[in-house]
């Protein structure tokens, strides 16, 4: 006998669930000991699940590896997605730099595992790189130039300036250890992030007399 709608949206909840307890549990386990050291056992044991269970929704380690650095990248990459090129820039890229942060700041384990992944030659995600996210950044950064041709704000290069977004916002997650050695503490979200909006849109260097500056 088929199963109601009703159930089978139960059980497309429960599998949901499921597959985000392994990746949750796997991010732990890939994180203290790398993919080469990790194991679908140790995943297993820490998402509370039977290694059959857990080999259910994903056939092999590597699928879990690479289901996770997808789910990372793709919360990573709704802020920029939504970047809108009818919007003001300041506001725009204001919400965009937060939000960034923000992730950075809520995840960075997650951080540290795609930074790790980049540093052995993104083996996992190449195709990904190559593919979706390069053309993901190509259509942004016809935003960031229309907004240049319109003279909202100053002549940058836009994948350079996209570049620095990530390096910034990622920094605090993928070097917390060398921000908290020092600074002394814990950066606090609200201070950094207010210097990282302040340095990112407006810069150093003073217009001169008598010109307004450009920029954002």
């Amino acid at each position: 006998m088929p199963k109601s709608p009703a159930r089978l949206q139960q059980a497309t909840r429960i599998q949901a669930q499921s597959r985000n307890i392994i990746l949750n549990a796997a991010l732990e386990v890939f994180s203290t000991f790398g993919y080469r050291g990790a194991t679908v056992d140790q995943i297993a044991k820490k998402a509370g699940f039977s290694k059959p269970n857990v080999l259910y929704y994903f056939r092999r380690k590597e699928d879990i590896y690479v289901a996770l650095l997808e789910a990372t990248l793709e919360e990573w990459l709704k802020p920029l997605r939504i970047l809108d090129v009818k919007g003001e820039p300041v506001q725009e890229l204001t919400r965009y730099i937060s939000e960034k942060l923000d992730l950075s700041f809520a995840n960075p384990q997650a951080s540290r595992l795609f930074a790790n992944e980049i540093l052995h030659g993104a083996p996992h995600v190449q195709k990904f790189l190559r593919g979706p996210l390069r053309l993901l950044v190509e259509e942004k950064c016809k935003v960031i130039a229309a907004w240049i041709a319109q003279g909202k704000i100053r002549p940058i290069d836009p994948r350079h300036f996209i570049f620095a977004v990530w390096a910034v916002t990622q920094h605090y997650a993928d070097f917390a250890a060398q921000v908290e050695s020092i600074s002394g503490t814990a950066p606090k979200r609200t201070q950094t992030k207010k210097a990282v909006l302040d340095i990112l849109l407006h810069g150093l260097v003073k217009a001169p007399r008598g010109k307004a500056g450009r920029s954002p």
